[in-house]
């Protein structure tokens, strides 16, 4: 069967040649470009949006990156906020041992 397809792409038939191709060169994925600018990632989590949304309103960052960046920010946030409840869950159960 893959021989077969291989052949009718070798004689001219796009449609197995594009069937060949998709097997054999995957999908190029829409990049964006690296883009810089301040951040600090001390500040509070609130803070570190707001600057997201300053460089995307002064044209520094692109709209869909700056939504990408704020996702990644809030994904942070969610992993320091259990990181902080962890922490507190040890300490508590350390003082009812002691």
């Amino acid at each position: 069967m893959v021989r077969v397809v291989i052949d009718k792409a070798l004689e001219g038939d796009m449609t197995a040649a594009g069937l060949v191709l998709s097997r054999l060169m995957p999908p190029v994925k829409a990049q964006s470009e690296p883009v810089q600018f301040n951040l600090d990632p001390e500040l509070p989590i609130g803070k570190q949006i707001e600057a997201v949304l300053g460089a995307v309103a002064a044209g520094e960052v692109p709209p869909d990156v700056g939504q990408q960046i704020i996702a990644m920010i809030g994904t942070l946030s969610n992993v320091r906020k259990n990181e902080e409840l962890e922490q507190r869950i040890i300490q508590l159960e350390a003082k009812e041992i002691t």
